[in-house]
């Protein structure tokens, strides 16, 4: 530093106070600081940016503050902690911590400046240093002077596509917006946000936020265009720029003309189609007769055929090089087709007219019936799932196999004679290629077709058989029947989710016929349960129905109970006999006198009651064995068995018979070996015992030599319910 400097900074540190000492800020009047020293003296300056001495700061000018530590011989004190405080409202100290070590002249500097733009006034540093106990500190006074905001500058200008000043917009020559931004020096200022603005009812802007960020020559751009090719008028386009909370704008004025686009023709490049085919559409948009191609047009195509689902065309195309292209394809419209044409700031439509052949007639088919099975029922005799008229339905299809509407079919029976009504007896297809007519029952059962013509065609087909049946049933084509003749059930109940047989009735008309579905049958029995929980009886599908028969009580009827229509005075009385049950089932014919039926079969026992032995020796069971005598080593024994119930009635169906615990002796088997199915005997008098016959076979061991002596089985009968009977025998085989 040079001299004048020092004597200034001394005489300001004189002027701001400080501790004792030498004034000497270079260090005193020693040469290098002592460390370790013990501070006598600080005394504080402040500084400019260009080292002169001065109390005033502000944004743009930060002070330096100095402090010099001195001993009590004047020298500086090196790597004293000097520590500097401020009012931190006013300013701001770098390092932030506001210390710093003092060099080997005893000097430390921190730098200062204001909290921010906006804060003004005056203030005081102080530093400070404490050594051995001993602080010394000196302050100096500041003021800070109000910070002026730099400001931008921004202008705006309007180029044409050449690059060149123009403030004519229009369709076929937008503009682009040029703004200029430079900071309060008149340097460019790269960055900055522009937002430009203008009458939205005149002009776009593009990007359609209407900002851009100025580049490296601090110029922003985006593009004015028109809103439409119609709008004309004048406008300003405005550009704003914000640079430290103040907003700079500039504006231009521009003027817009309107453009005049008209259509071309219509071009086909098939003008005439063959049925599904296909051509390409062109259509050229023209500005003063030449293709308009400055911007991409919406063009808009209808036509009656592709409302109708009948064609595909795109609905709407964009202009590319001026032209708008589509593909047409027919989907049988078969008519001439409209084509027509608009656009948005185009003056007119366009149409043009398209031929299209219409398709050819393919086939006709038979397509369905209701009722589905084809079945009606004479005339007076229909009613509840009874029907005695029936729908048919044909379809007609083209070469593409696609159905064809609006074609006329007309209908014939293929019987002239046949006696059933026909109406109508012509039709028109639909859109699904879809016609109908209805046929009516006479008096006659029978079986017919009806024809199906295209008109002023050869095209034609038949429909399926058609069959007409009185549908009601008669008595002598009424039968029931029961799939057990004796089932296991005197002494046990059947499971509720599994019937001890099922029973079924089989309904005619008097032409043989299966009766209309949904004939009702109701049924009645003397013993167990017949039916379901919800009703007693069932509906006929294709002329039969099944219930489910349950064994249960009651098991000893009275007679004739409950009454019946089978026990009454049309019928006969229930068989009285001990263990058969009676089941009736019955219809109606729409008349009073009732269509029945009834069955009897057996409420087998589970255990046998009387066995007879070859027709005369009753069987005993337990620990009693029945002898059979002698027999003769080689000659097999071959005896008969008739198993009878505790009623003597057959054993269940399926109860097995068969020879067990055989010592000394081979079984030959049983025959048969199971209880078949058995019905009650018709005969008058019906047998007492009525259980079935089994002979068992008995021979002497296979390949042995005679050996008499005493041979033991037993013959054991289980029913399926696993419920098993034991009857002992014995034998005595001898060598004669």
């Amino acid at each position: 530093m040079n001299w004048l400097a020092l004597l200034a900074l001394s005489t300001l540190l004189a002027a701001c106070g400080g501790g004792g000492g030498d004034p000497t800020l270079d260090g005193g009047s020693g040469g290098g600081g002592t460390a370790g020293a013990v501070p006598s003296t600080l005394a504080i300056g402040l500084l400019n940016v260009t080292g002169q001495v001065s109390n005033t700061i502000s944004g743009s000018a930060p002070l330096t503050v100095r402090a010099l530590v001195l001993d009590k011989n004047g020298a500086g004190v090196s790597n004293a902690l000097v520590t500097f405080t401020v009012d931190a409202n006013l300013v701001a100290l770098t390092p932030g911590n506001g210390t710093a070590l003092t060099d080997a002249k005893g000097v430390a500097t921190v730098t200062m400046r204001p909290a921010s733009n906006a804060v003004s006034g005056a203030g005081k540093v102080t530093a400070s240093v404490t050594t051995a106990g001993v602080t010394v500190s000196g302050d100096a006074n500041y003021q800070i002077a109000a910070t002026v905001a730099s400001k931008a500058s921004i202008s705006v200008a309007l180029l044409s596509a050449t690059g060149s000043a123009s403030n004519a917009l229009s369709s076929s020559s937008p503009l682009t917006a040029v703004a200029a931004v430079k900071d309060q020096d008149g340097k460019l200022l790269p960055n900055a946000l522009v937002v430009f603005a203008a009458d939205n009812t005149l002009a776009t802007l593009s990007p359609s936020a209407g900002s851009a960020l100025s580049d490296a020559n601090g110029e922003a751009r985006v593009i004015l265009r028109p809103v439409s090719l119609a709008v004309g008028g004048a406008g300003t386009l405005t550009a704003a720029v914000i640079l430290n909370g103040v907003t700079s704008t500039s504006a231009i004025n521009f003027v817009v003309g309107a453009t005049t686009l008209n259509f071309g023709n219509i071009v086909f490049d098939t003008p005439s189609l063959d049925a599904y085919g296909s051509t390409q559409v062109s259509l050229d948009v023209l500005s003063n007769g030449v293709k308009y191609t400055d911007q991409s047009l919406a063009v808009n195509f209808s036509s009656s055929c592709v409302a109708a689902g009948k064609a595909t065309f795109a609905n709407v195309v964009q202009t590319a090089n001026g032209s708008a292209r589509a593909v047409y394809r027919d989907q049988g419209c078969g008519v001439s087709d409209v084509i027509l044409a608009t656009a948005s700031g185009v003056t007119s439509s366009r149409s043009a007219t398209l031929q299209i052949a219409a398709p050819q007639v393919a086939s006709i088919q038979f397509y369905s019936a209701i009722p589905a099975d084809k079945s009606i029922v004479i005339k007076g005799q229909g009613g509840l799932l009874r029907s005695e008229s029936a729908t048919l339905k044909f379809r007609v299809f083209d070469t593409f196999n696609n159905p064809l509407p609006g074609l006329i079919v007309r209908f014939a029976k293929t019987d002239e004679n046949a006696d059933i009504g026909l109406s109508p007896l012509y039709g028109t297809t639909d859109v699904n290629g879809e016609v109908t007519t209805s046929v009516m029952s006479g008096s006659t059962p029978l079986s017919f077709r009806i024809q199906a013509k295209i008109d002023n065609t050869n095209v034609s087909t038949l429909s399926d058989s058609i069959v007409v049946s009185t549908g009601t049933p008669v008595q002598k084509a009424f039968s029931i029947a029961i799939s057990d003749s004796n089932v296991e059930g005197w002494t046990i109940d059947a499971n509720g989710a599994t019937p001890s047989a099922l029973v079924t009735v089989a309904m005619g008309d008097k032409f043989g016929n299966p009766v209309a579905d949904g004939t009702p049958v109701v049924f009645q029995s003397n013993i167990g349960v017949v039916g379901s929980a919800s009703r007693g009886g069932c509906n006929s599908i294709n002329g039969s129905c099944t219930v489910d028969f349950r064994a249960q009580a009651p098991r000893n009827p009275a007679a004739n109970t409950p009454a019946t229509v089978c026990n009454g005075s049309l019928g006969s009385s229930d068989n009285p006999r001990t263990g058969v049950a009676t089941i009736c089932a019955s219809t109606s014919d729409g008349t009073a006198t009732p269509i029945f039926a009834k069955t009897n079969f057996f409420i087998s026992g589970s255990s046998p009651g009387t066995i007879f032995l070859n027709g005369g020796t009753v069987l005993t069971s337990g620990s009693v064995v029945n002898d059979l005598g002698p027999v003769n080593w080689n000659v097999p024994l071959v005896f008969s068995l008739q198993i009878n119930d505790v009623n003597n009635n057959p054993m269940p169906s399926g109860t097995i018979v068969e020879v067990a615990n055989i010592v000394r002796a081979a079984s030959g088997g049983v025959s048969p070996a199971t209880v078949q199915k058995t019905f009650p005997d018709r005969s008058v008098p019906p047998a007492t015992y009525q259980g079935t016959s089994h002979l068992v076979t008995i021979t002497s061991p296979a390949g042995q030599p005679c050996t008499p002596g005493v041979a033991t089985f037993n013959v054991n009968v289980t029913t399926p319910h696993l419920l098993t009977t034991s009857y002992p025998f014995k034998l005595t085989f001898t060598c004669q």
